[in-house]
């Protein structure tokens, strides 16, 4: 399943507060920028992650947020939204600001 023109536009929607929200198609997969800086990437089936180091990965995990190749033992620093946020954009946007605040 490739990802179709209204799901970009439905990520830059939801995390545009955040700032100068741009994205780039990669491997089938959308990866997301907030002001140059890589913070969430949207899978080839739709799932939307976010970049998580340090505390904030802990933080997603107490959440119940999976992370991106658990499935697989290959893993990386990208963890599922947790899912109190996946029907409620202002709830994402506000574990997205949370994400991007733990890069910086």
């Amino acid at each position: 399943m490739g990802l179709s023109e209204s799901d970009i536009a439905y990520t830059h929607e939801i995390f545009e507060e955040l700032g100068d929200i741009t994205s780039r198609k990669m491997m089938g997969g959308l990866s997301i920028y907030c002001n140059g800086v890589i913070f969430s990437i949207l899978d080839s089936q739709g799932t939307l992650y976010l970049k998580a180091k340090g505390g904030f990965e802990k933080e997603m995990e107490a959440a119940g947020a999976v992370q991106f190749g658990a499935d697989t033992g290959k893993t990386m620093c990208y963890w599922t939204m947790p899912c109190s946020a996946l029907d409620d954009p202002d709830i994402a946007l506000d574990w997205a600001r949370r994400a991007f605040t733990a890069l910086s």
